[in-house]
């Protein structure tokens, strides 16, 4: 008896897999624009931003490359699907803890030659804050995200799945921001060129998920190994 998988069946989204999407995020509440990949509608909406670049994003599906709540729904579609998808709290920045709201002397930041206003965005040992208020020498500081406790709501489309071994182990530097990558796959190992250093960290993580979602002619990669390749920079012209 033969069997055959229908067509949603074939491109029903499933952890593991690489695919680029398209996105808008806004808040649910006041329909305002967050974040988003397509700059037609930047512009449309007059959020264009001239520093940003806009282009599908991509994400390794199940590994939490976009929000639980967009992950978990990805799983849900198909490749091509256009899908409307709302946001808990709980699924995206997480509830507001009152506990992350800091009262701060002024003098605190005057040692920094700094004066604090409301609405300053600070950064104080590599945590992010907004000042709320200055009063009577204290300085009140939420360093929530400030999307924690907002609903938010996706316009989300699956363009692209990602299916060569090069491309999916470049598409994970792309996601970090790291372009100019050379992949060069060897018998169950690849050998990565990066133009600059990485964290150790870093390097385990990229090392777990090529071992554990890349094959190359079928066979799993066991081995991943890394090199850091500097060029001299181009001398400009007077």
């Amino acid at each position: 008896m033969k069997y055959h998988l229908s067509h949603l069946e074939v491109n029903q989204m499933k952890k593991g897999d690489f695919i680029r999407i398209n996105y808008v995020g806004r808040l649910k509440e006041t329909r305002e624009i967050f974040d988003l990949t397509k700059e037609d509608v930047a512009k449309e909406e007059k959020v264009y931003d001239p520093k940003l670049k806009y282009a599908p994003v991509p994400v390794l599906v199940g590994e939490r490359f976009v929000l639980k709540g967009l992950d978990d729904e990805l799983l849900n579609m198909n490749l091509g699907d256009k899908k409307k998808v709302s946001v808990k709290p709980l699924d995206a920045f997480g509830e507001r803890d009152p506990k992350m709201i800091k009262v701060i002397p002024k003098s605190a930041f005057r040692q920094q030659k700094m004066e604090p206003v409301p609405g300053m965005i600070i950064n104080m040992s590599g945590f992010r804050g907004r000042i709320q208020s200055c009063e009577s020498g204290r300085v009140r500081v939420d360093f929530n995200n400030p999307l924690a406790g907002k609903e938010l709501e996706y316009d989300i489309e699956i363009i692209e799945k990602i299916s060569e071994p090069e491309a999916k182990i470049k598409a994970i530097f792309e996601f970090m921001g790291l372009e100019g990558i050379t992949v060069k796959f060897g018998d169950n190992e690849v050998e990565i060129e990066i133009p600059r250093p990485l964290p150790p960290e870093l390097k385990s993580h990229v090392t777990e998920l090529v071992i554990k979602y890349v094959s190359t002619e079928g066979k799993k990669i066991e081995k991943v190994k890394f090199s850091e390749v500097f060029q001299k920079a181009e001398e400009k012209k007077e």
